[in-house]
């Protein structure tokens, strides 16, 4: 099991962008498309207050709602997370 949990919807763009970005750096996490299933859509608001996507959940409880790529590279860095 991953240190991360990135929930996502599979056509929304951000969600893309965030995939590639985590992938082309390395990092490990649990991929969850919450259109698949709805009990981990209702996981997603009710851990992110909103049903936004991308959504990134860390191991410690911190969570990251409907961002982009900036706003992941500074969460990251602010919980010193590094690839792998």
């Amino acid at each position: 099991m991953s240190a991360m949990k990135l929930y996502v919807k599979t056509r929304c763009p951000w969600c893309v962008d965030a995939v590639a970005w985590l992938n082309s750096r390395g990092y490990t996490y649990d991929l969850i498309d919450v259109l698949a299933n709805r009990a981990d859509y209702d996981r997603m608001i009710e851990i992110s207050g909103q049903r936004l996507t991308p959504t990134l959940q860390l191991d410690g409880g911190e969570v990251l709602p409907d961002f982009d790529v900036r706003q992941l590279e500074k969460f990251l860095k602010e919980h010193n997370l590094q690839p792998g």
